[in-house]
C-alpha cells in the first residue's frame, strides 16, 4: 500500500489486527461478535491460504471458543480423531480421548477463520508492518493508519511485541513438519513418541483422514546451547523423525521449520491500548508444543476487551483488562504447564506418565487436557506419577514392550 501524502491524515479505524493467523482472525471475530459495528482493520504479510509449520490438531477446546464468535464450522468435512497412542522406548499406551481432535492443514484452517472474520465484517489486507508509533489518537502504522486500538497477533517474531519493548520468550523449541502418506497402523490415531536428545522431545504422526498424515519432530534449543552445541539442523530433525517413527518421512512433502516461543511461569501483557495475543504473547504450550488454542482463546480475549474499552472510549485500559481476563483464563495453566515442562526433562517422569495413563483413565484424560487444553496436574494424576515413579516403570530389556488402553 502506498503512504499517504505528508501532512494528511491517516486512515483511522477502530481496532487494527496485525496478523490474520488464527490469534488475529479470532481477535477480529471477538471484537466484531461483541460490537457488530466495529471498524476492524486485519493486515497480513502473506495472502490467504497460506502454509504455516504446525502439527495441525484443533483441539475440542478450540471449537468450544470458536463456536462463541459463530466460526465452529472451521473443522466441517474433516475427519475428527478419537485415539491418541503415547509411547518412548518400550513404553506404551493408547486410548480413546473424552473428546475428539481434528487434523486440519493450516492452508484450509487459517483460510477459513480469515473468511469468517471478513464475513463477519472486518477488513482483510496483504501489508507487511514495518513501524509503530504512540499518537494522540492511538498507535500509527506506518505512518499511515491509526489504531485505537492494537492487537499484535504477528507470530513468534512480532513487530508489535518489539514495539512494547517486551522480551522475547526466554525458552524456545525448533519443530519440522511435512505431510507423508498414512499407514494402515496409524490410521485414525494421533501418535507421540517421545526421543532423547533434548528433553522433552517428541516425533508426531496425525492422521488427516485423507490419505496424508501430519509428521514432525521437535525439540527444545535455548536451555541445552554451549559453546560446543552442534546446533539443530534441518538433517537432525528430520534424522530424530525417521528414527522414533520409522518410516514417517517415506513420500514426505511440504516440509517447514519453525521456533516456537514457550510459554513461562508467568504471562505478562503491558498497560495501554496495544495487546498481544497467540505466539505474539509468547504463549506456546511448553510440554507439547500446542498454540492454537492460546492463540484463538487469547485472540478472541484481546478482541473482546477492545470491544469493551472502546464502547467506553477507554482505550487506554484496554492492556490491564486483557491481562487480567488472560490470567483469568490461563493463569494457573501455565504454572502447572511450565512445571510439567521441566518435569518431563527427566526420561523417567515421562516413563511415569505413560504408566499412569495406562492404569488410569483419569490420569490419560487429566495428561490430554493438560496438553491440549487448559487442564492442571490433578491431585490425583500426581499421585499416579508418584507411584509409577516409586514401582520403576521402566521394564527389563527381557520384557516385551508394553501396550495399554486406560483402565476407567
Amino acid at each position: 500500500m502506498a503512504r499517504d501524502e505528508p501532512g494528511r491524515d491517516p486512515e483511522a479505524w477502530d481496532l487494527v489486527v496485525v496478523g490474520a493467523g488464527p490469534a488475529g482472525a479470532a481477535a477480529a471475530l471477538g471484537a466484531l461478535a461483541a460490537e457488530p459495528g466495529l471498524r476492524v482493520l486485519l493486515l497480513d504479510r502473506a495472502d490467504f491460504p497460506r502454509d504455516k509449520c504446525c502439527g495441525d490438531g484443533i483441539a475440542p477446546h478450540v471449537l468450544d471458543v470458536l463456536r462463541t464468535v459463530g466460526a465452529g464450522h472451521v473443522v466441517d468435512g474433516w475427519t475428527p480423531l478419537e485415539q491418541l497412542e503415547l509411547s518412548r522406548e518400550d513404553r506404551s499406551v493408547t486410548g480413546r480421548m473424552a473428546r475428539p481432535v481434528w487434523v486440519v492443514p493450516r492452508e484450509v484452517f487459517d483460510a477459513r477463520l480469515v473468511e469468517a472474520a471478513v464475513a463477519a465484517g472486518a477488513v482483510l489486507r496483504r501489508h507487511r508492518v514495518r513501524t509503530l508509533a504512540a499518537h494522540a489518537g492511538g498507535t500509527l502504522v506506518d505512518d499511515h493508519l491509526l489504531a485505537r486500538v492494537l492487537v499484535g497477533a504477528d507470530g513468534a517474531h512480532s513487530v508489535v511485541r518489539t514495539h512494547l519493548g517486551e522480551p522475547n520468550a526466554g525458552r524456545r523449541a525448533l519443530a519440522l513438519r511435512g505431510y507423508a502418506p498414512t499407514p494402515d497402523s496409524r490410521r485414525g490415531r494421533q501418535v507421540i513418541r517421545y526421543g532423547d536428545r533434548r528433553q522433552p522431545s517428541y516425533a508426531w504422526a496425525f492422521d488427516r483422514g485423507d490419505g496424508l498424515s501430519n509428521v514432525g519432530y521437535g525439540e527444545f534449543v535455548d536451555d541445552h546451547a554451549g559453546p560446543d552445541d552442534e546446533g539443530v539442523t534441518r538433517a537432525i530433525l528430520l534424522e530424530q523423525l525417521e528414527r522414533l517413527l520409522p518410516g514417517s518421512t517415506e513420500g514426505g512433502t511440504q516440509w517447514r521449520a519453525h521456533h516456537l516461543p514457550l510459554s513461562g511461569w508467568r504471562w505478562d501483557q503491558p498497560d495501554g491500548a496495544v495487546l498481544l495475543a497467540g505466539d505474539a504473547a509468547g504463549l506456546i504450550n511448553p510440554m507439547t508444543g500446542e498454540g492454537i488454542y492460546y492463540a484463538v482463546a487469547t485472540g478472541v480475549l484481546a478482541g473482546r476487551t477492545a470491544a469493551r474499552v472502546l464502547a467506553a472510549d477507554e482505550p487506554e485500559q484496554a492492556g490491564r483488562a486483557h491481562r487480567a481476563a488472560v490470567r483469568s483464563l490461563l493463569g494457573r495453566h501455565l504454572h502447572h504447564t511450565w512445571l510439567a515442562s521441566r518435569l518431563t526433562r527427566r526420561p523417567e517422569v515421562v516413563d511415569a506418565g505413560i504408566g499412569a495413563a495406562g492404569r488410569s483413565r483419569h490420569a490419560f484424560d487429566a495428561l490430554v487436557e493438560l496438553g491440549l487444553g487448559d487442564g492442571r496436574i490433578t491431585p490425583r494424576l500426581a499421585a499416579g506419577l508418584a507411584t509409577e515413579l516409586v514401582r520403576g516403570t521402566r521394564p527389563t530389556s527381557s520384557t516385551r514392550p508394553t501396550t495399554r488402553t486406560p483402565r476407567r
